[in-house]
């Protein structure tokens, strides 16, 4: 939680039980949680209640966190007269303060560094709901790529303004030193129906990754022919539109083409902005051209950001589901993928944030 958030506290009691609750309490700790909540109540943000109270911004969105997950006995969980806490606020901050300059963290190395710098132990079963109650995630880290530009959003975002900013008519996709020769649209194009937003991206699942955890009696085996995928699955995970999966023999500029041809004809009537990477076959003027040609505009993901893309969730499940599936051939695999692909697709979930981020100023324009 963001220390400057606001407007999400679940109001667990009345201002009028909160003032007699203030009213009635003694204890110093309590005093200053109860004016904290009240603070928000008014309005204020986690880091402004937090000030008021003399704490420090983490400590207000972890008190506001344990407020709406349990109300006054999740606040105040140790104030009743039971066991007083390992570590007090102030030493929860300091241990906050370590744990975010040297993550990430195995929980041994926490183990390690309670029991030196801080003297105290927690069973390793509670550990990790200790850790979440200070703020901590659990997760596997996503490895940063070095060229990848620490403002990503920032630039991904000024792009898609960019291109909802023109006219479907205008050379979105051209650049400065690209030849003048071809720049229109086919005839046949017609791109007044609103716009239909995109991603599109190239994986390669096989029919034999499986990724499951499955149970057995005896030996956990699974028999599968051996079947093996060459080329690449070149998709289009589309919001408001049909989505596209392909199979071609790899990922050149003309097949890449290809794809936008057939996004097209799935989505006639309409502008289309595709959101892809920086493979060279999508920056090159010849594909560039050819999608302003189609009535679609190209927005590039900036460099090693690939995390910015939403078809990478939807691979990862297809990959997943199909993975405990076996199938007898390429061509079954083939149908296989392209009926996970159209389901997955259907659901918006898997770019909801990205909708949130990026597209929520120019809702209206879509089809």
């Amino acid at each position: 939680m963001g220390g400057d958030r606001r407007g999400d506290l679940v109001r667990h009691l009345s201002e009028a039980e909160l003032d007699r609750l203030l009213d009635e309490a003694d204890d110093p700790k309590i005093i200053k949680r109860l004016t904290f909540v009240k603070r928000l109540y008014k309005g204020a943000t986690y880091e402004e209640a937090a000030d008021d109270v003399g704490k420090s911004a983490s400590t207000g969105s972890r008190w506001a966190r344990r407020w709406n997950d349990g109300g006054l006995g999740q606040l105040t969980p140790n104030f009743g007269g039971g066991r007083p806490p390992k570590l007090g606020d102030e030493e929860q901050e300091r241990l906050l303060e370590r744990l975010r300059e040297g993550q990430p963290w195995k929980a041994q190395e926490v183990h390690q560094l309670l029991d030196e710098e801080f003297d105290v132990e927690y069973h390793p079963d509670y550990l990790g709901r200790f850790l979440r109650n200070l703020g901590l995630s659990y997760a596997k880290p996503r490895p940063k790529r070095p060229s990848r530009p620490e403002n990503a959003d920032e630039i991904l975002e000024e792009r898609v303004a960019d291109a909802f900013d023109e006219e479907p008519e205008t050379a979105h996709n051209k650049r400065p030193d690209d030849e003048d020769e071809g720049w229109v649209l086919d005839d046949d194009i017609c791109t007044d129906g609103g716009t239909v937003v995109g991603f599109c991206d190239a994986s390669h699942p096989q029919p034999y990754d499986n990724s499951h955890r499955l149970w057995y009696v005896d030996d956990p085996t699974l028999e599968r022919p051996l079947v093996k995928l060459d080329e690449p699955a070149v998709g289009c995970y589309t919001l408001n539109g049909e989505s596209v999966l392909t199979f071609p023999k790899d990922q050149s500029k003309e097949n890449i083409c290809a794809l936008l041809e057939e996004v097209r004809e799935q989505n006639p009537g309409t502008r289309i902005l595709l959101v892809l990477d920086n493979f060279s076959s999508h920056i090159c003027e010849h594909t560039r051209k050819r999608a302003h040609q189609l009535g679609i505009d190209l927005v590039f993901l900036p460099v090693g950001s690939p995390n910015l893309n939403p078809i990478e969730q939807v691979w990862k499940v297809l990959k997943r589901n199909a993975s405990p599936i076996v199938v007898a051939s390429e061509s079954a695999f083939r149908t296989l993928a392209r009926r996970l692909f159209n389901t997955l697709t259907d659901r918006l979930g898997f770019a909801k944030s990205w909708i949130d981020q990026f597209l929520s100023p120019y809702l209206q324009k879509l089809s």
